[in-house]
């Protein structure tokens, strides 16, 4: 029986294999980045709405500083405050990330990230 060649083709699974590890751990720590910088940025926003009674003009200011922090990420990323009363500062930010494994992309995946942030507007009696 002729062995020849099958070195190599052991070599190119290898790889493949070694690579889509390298992809998925890739997508992984990106994901985790952007949830953790996504979600600090958002509770400053609300803490600070919060912190000056929530206004409309506030709630603009906040807005555009997060986006200020996220940089060229803030394209991708939606605030919602529609939910805010008097009592309580309520900001959804929901946020697609880039895929690095395509065959990760689907319901179940990474990709979609999806907070709520609550704080409660504190009074001096």
């Amino acid at each position: 029986m002729d062995e020849r060649g099958g070195g190599l083709i052991q070599l190119w699974v290898g790889f493949f294999v070694f690579l889509l590890m390298l992809l998925f751990a890739v997508q992984v720590l990106f994901n985790l980045y952007a949830a953790s910088v996504v979600t600090a940025v958002s509770y400053d926003a609300a803490r600070r709405v919060a912190g000056s009674d929530g206004g409309p003009g506030h709630i603009a200011d906040a807005e555009a500083d997060a986006r200020r922090a996220l940089g060229r990420y803030a394209q991708r990323v939606v605030f919602d405050w529609s939910a805010t009363d008097p009592d309580e500062v309520v900001v959804r930010v929901q946020t697609d990330n880039p895929n690095v494994l395509p065959v990760l992309a689907g319901p179940g995946a990474f990709d979609r990230l999806d907070r709520t942030i609550r704080v409660r507007v504190e009074r001096f009696r």
